[in-house]
């Protein structure tokens, strides 16, 4: 008698199959500096940058979608916080942007981004606290939806398992693959 196999989820196969894109995303210089306890408010800020330069292209891509009130797409927006975290710094028209984004032209393809996107929100918890430990107050994008934050990514995790029903996984897959590259490949490009 065989015994059934579960068939493998849409969440499994994300985890599993971008883990080594994720795991090059946290090794850019700010990751390195906040593992070796080295962390300055220049660094910091040079990230934020580097995300917003991201996220901008990214969010305005996604609010050109429509989506079902569930999402909380506008809560799930994080940009404009960095924004806040850099008032020293840089004016936002002057942070340069993205040239190389994944492709974000099909919902599948979005999906995949807001995988990756949507998860560095529970990292960003850790970060809070390591830059909170550092004395650096730029911090309210690493925060994000705060006590919120565990609850938006369950809720992501069980919309992006029902619009899957709808999408190829492979296509989901591939994009979330692609947005760490892209991610990878624009923090570590000077």
């Amino acid at each position: 008698m065989t015994e059934a196999v579960a068939p493998i989820t849409l969440l499994q196969r994300l985890r599993t199959e971008t883990r080594p894109s994720h795991d090059a995303v946290e090794q850019n210089g700010f990751a390195q500096s906040m593992r070796a306890g080295t962390l300055t408010l220049a660094t910091t800020q040079y990230f934020l940058a580097k995300m917003y330069g991201f996220l901008k292209p990214y969010e305005d891509r996604l609010q050109e979608f429509s989506w079902a009130p569930a999402w909380e797409i506008e809560r799930r927006l994080r940009a404009h916080l960095i924004l806040s975290d850099l008032e020293s710094g840089p004016d936002a028209a002057a942070l340069p942007l993205c040239p190389a984004m994944p492709p974000l032209h099909t919902r599948a393809e979005l999906l995949g981004a807001m995988y990756v996107l949507e998860g560095s929100t529970l990292g960003g918890q850790v970060i809070s606290r390591e830059l909170a430990k550092a004395g650096i107050s730029a911090r309210t994008y690493f925060e994000g939806n705060r006590e919120r934050t565990g609850p938006l990514w369950k809720s992501f995790c069980h919309l992006l398992s029902e619009a899957a029903v709808e999408e190829d996984d492979n296509d989901i897959v591939l994009s979330a693959r692609r947005t760490f590259e892209h991610l990878e490949a624009w923090l570590n490009h000077e």
